[in-house]
């Protein structure tokens, strides 16, 4: 039953094509007033009732009769007489009769218990306020298809309502399909994977105002899963399957969708998301989600909330966009729209945006992405420096308060993001893994408000300074410490290799996972190889890269190599042990300029924070005695 992609049609042409063939019965219902917050109306309210119902005082004071008071100044002042002349009255006290006018309280002058004086008349009606000045009974509230505000809770309440009739939630049922998925909070065995992108669905369909159900898992059987499908259609209004919609073996949803109804869209032109599905089942729209989560989220995004907005007769919203310079090259390939998600920081006077990892299962991706880039499918990408347009997920002043951190890995600065976020919520911290020389080059650029740099320069014995005198000549930068590490192997548990030192690494023929070119961690390793007379050639796996200590970690407990060189704290967080090889000095290279700045005073507050130290301090593998310290400034 394989079957590769039916089509590959660029994105809004399939959305077009799709939209067209949908066709929703309406559904309404009934809820009380107080939960009708965000719901859409599914016919106009009329008022019952006016409000207010009775002439009612607009104000504290007196009531009187207008006409009584014609003539009345300071030269000719009248006196008032308590429940023959005016009645004392509140704000919204109905007026009594035969009264027809309110003077406010500060207006008027007390003589005795029963008489006042006033030196100006008053016109009928003043103060006053008239019979459904604020609702009048008869009239449109609001209208139908109206999406409700907490405002107009008040005024149909006000109109006598206690109910409303609203269109009912699109109800979409969402099945997880996949022999490798386990429920949440299992324990995942070798192979096997979490399911969390139904859940993710479901908050993003709840978002939109619809009413998701999220089905067990389903495994990649074609039976089950048409039985599954055919099921959920009888009660939905929409249907989502995730996963099993490419052209694998075990890819069985566009064959289940067109045993049971119609299939219009099988591939888009687009990265990620192309393995997507667009069908309809007696009448009812049928979705195939790529499993890659970056892939079924922006594929939810494309084709499911339209429908949802157009189900609930609402104009779906646009997210706002933003001018950016890019950071960095990006180069795509012709004949697909490529969706890149990504960083921006304002920096200069201007915003700089940088693209995040572009693989379609990065779920991590869109948590740490400010915005979108769209690359036309005829287009082979952007410059370095070129404008480029952002499709935002925050808003502009948040990225404003940013501060962008590019360069080097280190869990300190997950720790140093939340702790600037405690110390100023209206500021946050962004930080790109491109290794220290991409930091240097981040900063040489105007890209970056720091960059961490830990790198060991072999000729004098010291670290970062060599390199921003060669890199960064009369540049008004500073090196201030952050933290000393230690980098050591991590390898398994119990060191079956018994790796102590790099000739161990090469005479066992260990498979070794490496950083990136630039990073400091790397230009140690190729320290330690030359100290040794030892050439990359002779590592096995010296090409293998990764952008961060943690993915190395993850490589060795993963069974993929047997050692990597990294930091304590990233060891332990996989439960791998660490053999010391050197401490190093992990310093932030910052301009003075924003050193000097209010978020530079703030980040130097919380580096010599006690309680920040100890923090990090607890992770294990760091010292702090010198946080805080500038190692180099420039000598004027």
């Amino acid at each position: 039953m394989r079957k590769i992609y039916l089509e590959s049609i660029p994105r809004l042409e399939a959305k077009k094509i799709f939209l067209e063939q949908v066709r929703f019965s309406e559904r309404t219902e009934k809820v009380s007033v107080a939960d009708a917050l965000g719901r859409v109306t599914a016919k106009a309210i009329f008022a019952g009732t006016s409000l207010p119902t009775f002439l009612a005082s607009a104000m504290d004071g007196i009531a009187v009769k207008a006409g009584d008071t014609f003539g009345c100044s300071d030269q000719n002042p009248l006196l008032l007489k308590a429940g023959k002349d005016y009645v004392v009255v509140d704000t919204g006290d109905p007026l009594p009769e035969a009264f027809d006018a309110v003077i406010k309280v500060e207006d008027v002058q007390q003589v005795d218990e029963d008489s006042l004086e006033i030196i100006s008349s008053v016109a009928p009606g003043q103060h006053v306020r008239p019979v459904g000045e604020d609702v009048v009974a008869g009239e449109i509230i609001v209208p139908a298809y109206h999406l409700l505000t907490p405002p107009d809770l008040g005024a149909i309440l006000a109109g006598g309502h206690s109910q409303v009739e609203v269109l009912a939630r699109p109800r979409v049922a969402i099945i997880p399909t996949g022999d490798e998925l386990m429920p949440a909070g299992s324990q995942p065995e070798k192979g096997k994977i979490i399911e969390f992108n139904g859940t993710v669905i479901a908050a993003y369909l709840r978002q939109w105002g619809a009413e998701p159900y999220l089905l067990k898992i389903i495994k990649d059987k074609f039976e089950v899963i048409k039985e599954t499908v055919a099921e959920a259609v009888e009660t939905a209004d929409l249907v989502i399957v995730n996963a099993g919609s490419s052209a694998g073996r075990d890819d069985y949803t566009v064959h289940v969708f067109q045993s049971l109804g119609q299939v219009f869209v099988h591939g888009v032109a687009t990265r990620p998301g192309k393995p997507t599905i667009l069908g309809l089942i007696k009448g009812k729209p049928v979705f195939g989600l790529p499993g890659y989560p970056v892939s079924a989220y922006l594929a939810l995004d494309w084709f499911v909330k339209p429908l949802i907005y157009q189900y609930l007769q609402q104009t779906e919203p646009q997210r706002p966009r933003l001018k950016a310079l890019l950071g960095r090259r990006l180069v795509s390939d012709l004949g697909s729209e490529e969706f890149v998600r990504m960083t921006v920081g304002y920096i200069g006077g201007k915003y700089i945006a940088n693209p995040l990892n572009r693989g379609a299962g990065v779920t991590m991706s869109l948590v740490r992405a400010h915005g979108l880039l769209t690359i036309p499918a005829e287009s082979r990408g952007y410059e370095q420096g070129e404008e480029v347009e952002i499709e935002l997920f925050k808003a502009q002043e948040e990225l404003k308060n940013t501060l962008v951190a590019v360069g080097s890995h280190d869990l300190a600065l997950d720790l140093l993001a939340t702790a600037i976020r405690k110390k100023n919520p209206r500021l946050f911290l962004s930080s790109a893994h491109v290794g220290s020389m991409g930091g240097i080059m981040a900063i040489k650029k105007g890209e970056a408000h720091l960059a961490g740099v830990h790198l060991f320069h072999s000729e004098t014995g010291t670290y970062n300074a060599p390199y921003v005198e060669k890199y960064l000549p009369g540049e008004n930068v500073l090196l201030v410490n952050l933290v000393y590490r230690t980098q050591g192997w991590m390898v398994e548990k119990g060191n079956p290799l018994v790796i102590q030192t790099i000739r161990d690494l090469v005479k066992k023929k260990a498979g070794f996972i490496n950083r990136q070119k630039g990073a400091g961690t790397r230009l140690l390793f190729d320290y330690l190889l030359q100290q040794e007379g030892l050439k990359p050639e002779d590592v096995y796996g010296y090409s293998r890269e990764e952008y961060s200590h943690l993915n190395v970690a993850a490589g060795v407990a993963a069974g993929t190599a047997q050692v990597g060189l990294g930091i304590f704290s990233a060891a332990r967080a996989y439960g791998l042990d660490f053999i010391p090889v050197a401490e190093e000095r992990y310093d932030l290279l910052l301009t003075k300029e924003f050193y000097e700045s209010v978020p530079g005073k703030t980040l130097r507050e919380v580096i010599s924070d006690p309680e920040f130290q100890k923090e990090v301090e607890a992770l294990g593998g760091y010292r702090m005695s010198d946080a805080g310290k500038v190692f180099y400034s420039l000598k004027n």
